[in-house]
């Protein structure tokens, strides 16, 4: 398992980190992503605070993943519905 040491900036502060060498890019991703939140925000509401900018960042987050959650949820009812009347269609033709 090989893992990399790096240093993620969030909010002007470094962060060190180990991560696997196949996740790395998306651990830099994540941070750039989390540094153009905190700039979105400072600019739309002028907030200079980073525990707040941070706490907004985080909320926004948790938000995306609680509405990618659901709509996976009704993905994954309306795939398991599609396999039950298949089903039923093959039971009804044999």
């Amino acid at each position: 398992m090989d893992e990399l040491s790096i240093r993620i900036k969030i909010a002007d502060r470094e962060y060190p980190m180990k991560v696997k060498v196949e996740d790395e890019a998306r651990v830099r991703s994540a941070g750039k992503q989390i540094n153009e939140r905190i700039r979105s925000y400072r600019e739309q509401f002028g907030i200079d605070d980073k525990q707040d900018l941070l706490a907004m960042v985080a909320f926004d987050c948790l938000v995306d993943k609680m509405e990618s959650d659901e709509k996976q949820h009704n993905i994954d009812d309306s795939v398991v519905d599609k396999v039950k009347q298949l089903n039923n269609l093959i039971n009804q033709s044999l």
